[in-house]
């Protein structure tokens, strides 16, 4: 892509922006029911304008009280579950004071957690169980941080927890856990081999800036979005984790299975 092709989309997405960072502060301040669907919007024309096609599978959270668990691989991960469905998500402190990405997560209605200190967690747990029962879709990233995209880290039980506040409200009969797996699949229209998989994924101390070059580039992206069944919980938030985490497990490796083949189809090497 041509850098007069990039400016002209990084052009319409802030002129996107303009228009709806308003309209969505005003939404908040308000509580207009449409406050759910503008990030959504967002989202939406975030991927369309950089190529990202997101493919959806398996069936999104309906009304009840639902708490997403997910993998994490990449910052990319939040604009792509943004665009399927209204959500909001759970990040770290730090991230409230970043310019740009802050605010477009506090409209989001992100719910910041500070990890450094020890009441943090039930805190934020008391806070998510509100907006559960509110009927909200969260979204935990339960890896705790992102990885390189070739395995899936060890899910966190402990902001699962707000899950069972939600159960202590009144009137909540029952509160899901719903497994979310995210995989990047190809990549200039050919399948992603292990090896390619880091320069999609964003972890560790490795410096977004690269990352969002390759993305202004507007290579075609393609990337599954595997909704798991819903899991009921039963109040036992480390066997409900490790439900969540099977289910993840096992989605990322159908999609590798079927990775695998096409690459081996194309020619590439594994």
């Amino acid at each position: 892509m041509t850098r007069i092709a990039v400016f002209l989309r990084l052009l319409c997405l802030a002129l996107v922006g303009l228009c709806l960072v308003p309209l969505q502060m005003l939404a908040i301040r308000l509580n207009w029911r449409i406050l759910h669907v503008l990030p959504v919007w967002f989202h939406t024309v975030l991927v369309r304008l950089f190529n990202v096609r997101v493919i959806e599978r398996g069936r999104p959270p309906g009304d009840a009280a639902t708490l997403v668990v997910a993998n994490h691989v990449s910052w990319l991960d939040i604009p792509v579950i943004g665009s399927l469905h209204p959500v909001s998500f759970i990040a770290k402190s730090e991230i409230e004071g970043w310019p740009v990405v802050g605010l477009f997560a506090r409209l989001q209605r992100s719910v910041f957690i500070d990890r450094q200190r020890k009441k943090a967690t039930a805190e934020v747990n008391d806070a998510l169980a509100h907006r559960l029962v509110k009927g909200e879709t969260i979204v935990l990233f339960a890896e705790g941080t992102t990885g390189d995209g070739n395995r899936l880290l060890p899910f966190r039980s402990s902001l699962v927890g707000a899950a069972q506040a939600a159960l202590m409200q009144d009137g909540v009969e029952q509160v899901f856990l719903q497994p979310l797996a995210i995989a990047y699949i190809r990549r200039d229209g050919l399948p992603v081999t292990r090896r390619e998989r880091p320069f999609i994924a964003w972890y560790g101390d490795m410096e977004l800036a690269p990352h969002l070059k390759v993305f202004l580039e507007g290579r075609p992206l393609d990337v599954i979005v595997t909704w798991g069944e819903p899991i009921p919980f039963n109040g036992n938030r480390k066997e409900a984790t490790a439900s969540a985490e099977a289910a993840v497990r096992q989605a990322l490796r159908s999609d590798e299975g079927r990775e695998r083949a096409a690459i081996l189809l194309s020619g590439q090497k594994l």
